[in-house]
């Protein structure tokens, strides 16, 4: 199937109420492996043939779209955080780098949104092998909220390293930079986004035991948002209240909370 034939998809969910909510703090999750190692090596020969920066005619293999694109675990997830019929990616980038290479600094990609909402999500696929020494990506978990200067120092990085045939899915406006080569040889890395075409709602799989007062949105300075971005998702950004300090939906001392948070929105029970 070629994307100019078709420009949306559906399929049916694969993430649960606490794996939205994980990746609503994390702002990105990795599957490794997940492509077939004959695809990942006619990708990689396609990409010697086409060495530009935006080798979109790849989108026109109907072996790329099949088994890269509609990769059934790639779009379960995709499903369960857009909505239906999503839509397909409509540009891609190769991040093709000589190694070595220096350490890139810190950055969001442009046009960066720092928001609840999740209207798109960009894909990062290794068709091939990367380790340490050929730079992978580093991305700093929990960083989609956070609007920072390139030069700013961060720690507590997470190096992308992964076999060939291996995605990660990312919020668009998480941290992330190339991490310093010393190996010498060619490192290809595709980027591309998908996109939501309807209202956020839950339908995902919902698990009826699911508590959205005492789920774990994260401490101090992070719970906030994600707890938005998650009332976001459902549909329900305009039940968001949140009155600060120690109430919900801060998460940082609930093992020593003789009983559930004060401050959560009235009229959100039995969701």
């Amino acid at each position: 199937m070629k994307i100019n034939a078709r420009k949306t998809y559906d399929c049916q969910p694969s993430r649960t109420d606490a794996q939205v909510l994980e990746f609503c703090k994390s702002g990105f999750l990795m599957m490794e492996g997940i492509v077939p190692d004959e695809i990942n090596r006619e990708t990689c020969e396609f990409l010697d043939r086409y060495p530009s920066g935006e080798p979109t005619e790849i989108f026109s293999q109907d072996w790329f779209v099949d088994n890269v694109i509609l990769q059934s675990e790639v779009t379960g997830v995709v499903r369960s955080l857009l909505g239906k019929n999503f839509g397909l990616p409509i540009l891609i980038s190769n991040h093709r780098v000589e190694c070595p290479s220096p350490l890139q600094g810190w950055h969001h990609d442009g046009d960066s949104q720092f928001g609840p909402e999740v209207n798109y999500l960009q894909v990062f696929y290794y068709p091939q092998d990367v380790p340490v020494e050929l730079g992978p990506t580093e991305i700093l978990p929990g960083s989609h909220f956070i609007q920072a200067h390139r030069e700013t120092a961060w720690c507590g990085g997470h190096l992308t390293t992964a076999s060939a045939g291996s995605i990660f899915i990312t919020a668009y406006s998480i941290l992330h930079r190339r991490s310093e080569s010393v190996a010498r040889g060619t490192r290809n890395m595709l980027k591309y986004s998908y996109w939501r075409l309807v209202p956020p709602q839950q339908d995902w799989i919902v698990d009826p035991d699911f508590d959205f007062h005492t789920a774990d949105y994260g401490g101090h300075g992070t719970a906030k948002h994600v707890a938005h971005m998650f009332f976001w998702l459902c549909g329900k950004a305009d039940q968001f209240r949140t009155i600060g300090g120690q109430a919900w939906p801060y998460s940082g001392s609930r093992a020593n909370q003789v009983d559930s948070s004060y401050g959560f929105p009235s009229g959100t029970t039995g969701w």
